[in-house]
């Protein structure tokens, strides 16, 4: 017996089965890719709205087995307590007649 398709995301109409074939052709194009909700939607030609579905959402991308995060970024979470290095793309100090100039 096939179960019955259900509908995650009622303002964009998705289904699990949509978002179960997404992340299927996902994986199946970059193997290394990290999935998220976002490029689900996105995938799907969608965006999300009210982000009510998001809890039954996760729910759903999480029994899919193909979810599974890459190995070479699952090293990344036991760094998380690390503190954190300044972004190299950020300027140290900030000049205001700089960003004056660029906003006017």
């Amino acid at each position: 017996m096939q179960d019955a398709e259900m509908i995650v995301c009622h303002c964009q109409n998705i289904s699990d089965t949509e978002i179960d074939a997404a992340i299927d052709w996902m994986r199946a194009s970059d193997p290394q890719a990290l999935i998220t909700p976002g490029k689900i939607y996105r995938a799907l030609g969608k965006a999300a709205d009210c982000g009510g579905c998001m809890p039954l959402f996760l729910d759903t991308m999480r029994k899919n087995g193909n979810l599974e995060i890459p190995m070479q970024l699952r090293s990344l979470r036991g760094g998380a307590t690390k503190e954190p290095e300044p972004c190299k793309a950020t300027p140290k100090s900030l000049n205001t007649s700089t960003i004056l100039s660029v906003t006017s």
